[in-house]
Order: structure tokens, then sequence, then C-alpha cells
């Protein structure tokens, strides 16, 4: 493994390991879990939207994981699942720990977040609003139906763009969530998803290819 495959296992590690801790923060501290933060905050809007985004790279990691051989993007794959499904069941529990709805469907994605609309893809034709990074349903469907080099190329891809548009909503929450536990996994998420930028992209290189613009 190279130096930046480290350096993102590490990251990955570090991620799990701060999220077991800042569960046990949550419930004695009074860190920002166990204050009630408004449903129109920042904080429960970042909970709410990074846990449907982190869903997504979930489901992507598993699509891939069953379409490949590649022992690399496997463990790459099999890393993410563990850590975005463990920070998105955090969050989710913060949302139950707060009596707010895991959902608001009268507000838009990235509402919480200043310039949020900017960050969203929205879609005039059919009125689909999407978190930033987020891949489309026909992505999704086309990822599923590869294999092999195909699929690692396209999944490398679809999650780079992914892990950038998580960052850019984690480091909304760092410059907008009150104090404690959630803005301090959200600073976490921004470093941990980084070295994973960096190591996909030198994936993607292997491979002949790089991320899209």
């Amino acid at each position: 493994m190279t130096r930046t495959h480290w350096t993102a296992v590490g990251a990955v590690v570090a991620a799990l390991l701060f999220a077991g801790a800042a569960t046990v923060a949550s419930a004695g501290d009074g860190g920002s879990a166990s204050r009630t933060p408004a449903t129109d905050s920042a904080d429960a809007g970042f909970a709410r939207d990074m846990s449907v985004h982190h869903q997504q790279a979930v489901e992507m990691s598993f699509i891939v994981r069953d379409r490949t051989q590649d022992v690399d993007v496997r463990r790459l794959a099999y890393d993410i699942i563990n850590t975005q499904a463990n920070q998105r069941g955090m969050m989710q529990g913060w949302l139950d720990q707060w009596g707010l709805a895991q959902i608001a469907p009268d507000r838009e994605p990235m509402a919480w977040m200043a310039g949020g609309e900017a960050h969203s893809g929205h879609n005039a034709k059919t009125g689909d609003v999407r978190m930033p990074g987020m891949a489309t349903p026909e992505q999704l469907q086309k990822l599923a139906k590869l294999s092999g080099k195909a699929a690692e190329t396209e999944y490398l891809q679809l999650m780079i763009a992914h892990h950038k548009g998580g960052v850019d909503m984690a480091q909304g929450c760092v410059d907008l969530c009150s104090p404690g536990v959630e803005r301090q996994l959200a600073e976490g998420m921004v470093q941990g998803q980084r070295s994973e930028v960096e190591l996909m992209t030198g994936m993607l290189k292997d491979r002949g290819a790089q991320p899209r613009e």
C-alpha cells in the first residue's frame, strides 16, 4: 500500500474511533447533541442532509463491491460502508434525541447552509433538487450494469464528486453548527474525505482515468 493509501485508511480508522467516542460524549458532557436545536437550524439541517448523502455513498459502495474483484477497490468500498453507515447512525440518533423529524419535506436540501441553493444541483425540468456531489438515478443504474475496470472507474469518479460535495457540506457545519460533538464530527469528515479523494484520484490515475470536472 502507498503512503497515501495508509493516510486515507488511517483517517477512516480515526473517524470510526471518534464516532464511538462522540456517541458517549453526546450522552454525558452537555455537548451539542444533548441540546435541542431548532428544526431549521444548521445542526438539524446538516444531520438530515448528511444522513441522506451518506446513505448514497453506502449504496454505491455496495454496488461496486459486487461488480469487481479488485482488492483495493473492494477494501475502499468496505471502509466507506462502515464509516458512513456508522456516522449516519450517529446523526439520526441525535435527531431522535432532539425530538426532531428525520426528514423535513417542507425544506429543500441545503436550506440550512448559507448560499445552499448555489451548492445544490437543480433540475428545472423535473423540479429535482440534489445535494452537492449526489449521483443521479441514471448514474447509479449505469454503475450497476458495469463490471471490472469499467465499474471501478465509474465508482471512483462518482465517489470523488460525492466526497467533494460532502466536504463542502461538512465544512458548512464546521462554520455554522453549534460547538460540540456534531461540529467535531464534521471536522473529522472534512479531513477523512479529503484524504480519500486523494487516494481515489491516484487509483483513477492507475486506471488511465481522471476525476470528472
